[in-house]
């Protein structure tokens, strides 16, 4: 492959781009050149806000039925590449092929969800001559990651759609290959003009147009905890409603009754999950300092389960970093783990042997680590584990809930009274007992600063609604 795009979607059509700047696409396993991507500028994007604008006049007075069959139509259309989606994430991202199955699918059967979680919402209320509505915000600006590009566009997407917003997307420049392939899918939607504009570019230009246009009443931004900062400063200039995702530093906690063989292969998938580039990641393994031995032999003894490898092998566990950047990251805080003290029980620096291109990682297992060290405290977003010690269960909670973040955490146990007391003790949007389960109608978001606000489900779609009372005299 090796592909220039030089279109965005404005207004129902492919134009060229206003905006000359150029990104080369380069891939993970090889960093190889496969292709180029025009980046747009602040008046591509300006230009996707007015046809967003103009549409909503129209869409935002849509009903229920008109909405869910928009919806069908997106799920049908998206349907129809799901193996092309799918190949674009493995060459584009270096999403190994048995994970990146999983998030096309979970993008693409979000319409779906997000049709049955509209039928369970009321759009209007009344009682004596006062009735209440909950009425579509206008614009949304939809800003996405490049982890998961198909899963944030098709959730965000359709969230908006169902509460009858009109919607401009400025997804990531890393995932240019993946949104090209998405947005000819959609096209095929018929969907009415304007409804959905896509302008890829950078954050400092289309993302912070969007984020300033008083013409976008709301954004979605899943991303950094430093960029969603900036958003939500930016935003409040225009009164702009905000919704963000912005990352975690999980922990998982092993309780002192767990089948070390069930729970730590367990807590591993967890750890190592999208190859470690997944913001419920579960960085922080809490374990019992009484089974801290037990706990190192078994992580050793299945670590050959996470094979690092060529993403589109059905056999990989653990594929490239998305960039060399990302891959330096990964790199710097291995060795700050090291020069901390902690002890490395498997991978550590540079690349896995055999492996002299590309940006893959070693799976690596620190122990010995104390929730003060950075390793502990900053999210990575590579497939790095940091195993704490803990004493007694108050104090494992204790050590799970000192962290800035709270997006996801989990809980092993073969109690399962016992596991759901300790996790609705925890600080954390979600937490899963025992598997890293999913569910598409239950909400997703963080405490602290793993942001605000929550995607999925009928949660996803009050975030794109407002509220109005008409009373009568």
């Amino acid at each position: 492959m090796n592909k220039t795009i030089t279109t965005h979607y404005i207004d129902g059509a492919f134009v060229e781009s206003h905006g000359h700047e150029m990104l080369d696409i380069i891939r993970p396993k090889d960093s190889q050149l496969i292709g180029r991507v025009m980046l747009g500028d602040e008046e591509d994007t300006r230009r996707a806000i007015a046809a967003a604008k103009r549409a909503f006049a129209t869409y935002g007075r849509s009903t229920k039925e008109d909405r869910t069959e928009i919806l069908r139509r997106l799920h049908e259309a998206a349907s129809a590449r799901l193996d092309d989606l799918t190949g674009a994430m493995v060459e584009e991202y270096g999403g190994v092929a048995q994970f990146a199955r999983l998030i096309v699918e979970s993008g693409v059967n979000a319409f779906l969800a997000a049709e049955q979680a509209l039928q369970q919402i009321p759009l209007s209320r009344s009682w004596n001559k006062t009735t209440v509505t909950l009425e579509p915000v206008g614009v949304a600006g939809l800003i996405t990651a490049w982890n998961a590009n198909a899963l944030f566009i098709c959730l965000k997407l359709a969230s908006a759609v169902a509460a009858g917003c009109t919607v401009v997307i400025k997804p990531s420049e890393l995932s240019s290959v993946q949104t090209q392939v998405l947005v000819e899918a959609l096209h095929e939607a018929r969907l009415p003009k304007g409804l959905l504009n896509v302008v890829t570019g950078l954050g400092t230009t289309v993302g912070a147009e969007l984020v300033r246009n008083p013409d976008v009443d709301k954004i979605s931004f899943t991303g950094s905890v430093a960029v969603g900062q900036s958003i939500m400063r930016d935003a409040a200039a225009t009164m702009k409603r905000v919704t963000l995702e912005l990352g975690g530093k999980s922990p998982t906690i092993l309780l002192d009754d767990a089948d070390l063989d069930k729970a730590i292969p367990a807590a591993l998938v967890m750890a190592f999950l999208n190859s470690g580039q997944a913001c419920a990641a579960g960085s922080r393994l809490l374990v019992p300092r009484t089974q801290l031995d037990a706990v190192k032999r078994a992580i050793a003894s299945a670590m050959h389960a996470f094979s690092v490898g060529d993403p589109a092998d059905p056999t990989t566990a653990i594929g490239p970093m998305v960039s060399q950047k990302q891959y330096e990251r990964v790199q710097s805080y291995i060795r700050k783990g090291i020069e901390e003290g902690a002890e490395l029980l498997a991978g550590g620096e540079g690349r896995p042997r055999s492996f002299d291109a590309g940006y893959f990682v070693k799976p690596t297992v620190f122990v010995n680590v104390k929730n003060d060290m950075t390793i502990a405290r900053e999210e990575i977003f590579g497939p790095v584990l940091s195993v704490i010690a803990y004493d007694t269960e108050d104090e494992a909670i204790s050590i799970a809930n000192d962290s800035r973040y709270g997006l996801h955490a989990a809980v092993l146990g073969t109690d399962i009274q016992r596991a759901r007391r300790v996790a609705a003790q925890l600080r954390a949007g979600r937490v899963v007992i025992n598997s890293m389960t999913d569910d598409p109608q239950a909400p997703w978001g963080g405490f602290k600063y793993s942001g605000v606000g929550r995607e999925y489900g009928r949660y996803g779609i009050e975030a794109f609604l407002e509220t109005r009372a008409i009373l009568e005299a």
